[in-house]
């Protein structure tokens, strides 16, 4: 009886966290959508680019180009682990799954531009093969693990508030950089400064 109880317990447990993760699930998604409409549809509509082959250099840094321009993309409120940061490559590889899918073709809404003359900015993949649903590359790559909500830097970002649900996700469910003891990309850059 005592082991049918602790069953019973342990399964209603994980049921209401399944419960749980689905609406934050749901919320990122509604979240997503409304920044979607207020980007599309308002007078701060994000441009249509491509993605520079060859330039995603780890997972929240890339080059794109339409015509004659070249920016270079910092993505708005995320930091993805550095290549030679555990996970670095992983992060720079999913980031290109995400991109792959919608054959380089990217929106891009520039927020502002960064102490390296980055722009940084959120970005949505149209998705093959009718382009009618977008990957949200800023909560996607958090959501699942392979970047950290930066926090310090994403107030200007549409997508904040669902950059911090999506980073609950991944750390409930722990993914990625939330399953082991990793090291944030900030405090590894800082540590990496002072020991040259």
């Amino acid at each position: 009886m005592k082991r049918l109880l602790n069953s019973s317990s342990l399964l209603i447990g994980l049921i209401l966290v399944f419960i749980g993760i689905l609406d934050n699930r749901e919320t990122i998604n509604n979240g997503i959508e409304k920044a979607l409409s207020r980007v599309f549809f308002k007078d701060n509509y994000a441009d249509l680019w491509q993605v520079k082959p060859g330039s995603i250099y780890d997972g929240d840094t890339l080059r794109v180009v339409r015509g004659n321009e070249e920016l270079k993309i910092r993505i708005c409120g995320i930091d993805a682990p550095e290549l030679k940061q555990p996970l670095g490559i992983e992060s720079r590889d999913y980031l290109r799954s995400l991109i792959a899918q919608g054959n380089g073709t990217i929106h891009v809404l520039p927020i502002e531009t960064d102490r390296y003359d980055r722009t940084v900015a959120e970005l949505w993949i149209p998705i093959k093969p009718d382009y009618e649903a977008q990957i949200h590359l800023n909560t996607a790559m958090v959501e699942a693990g392979y970047a950290y909500h930066y926090q310090q830097y994403s107030d200007s970002c549409v997508s904040a508030e669902n950059l911090g649900w999506a980073e609950k996700i991944a750390r409930d469910e722990k993914l990625g950089v939330w399953n082991g003891n990793h090291q944030k990309p900030w405090k590894w850059r800082s540590a990496k400064k002072y020991t040259n």
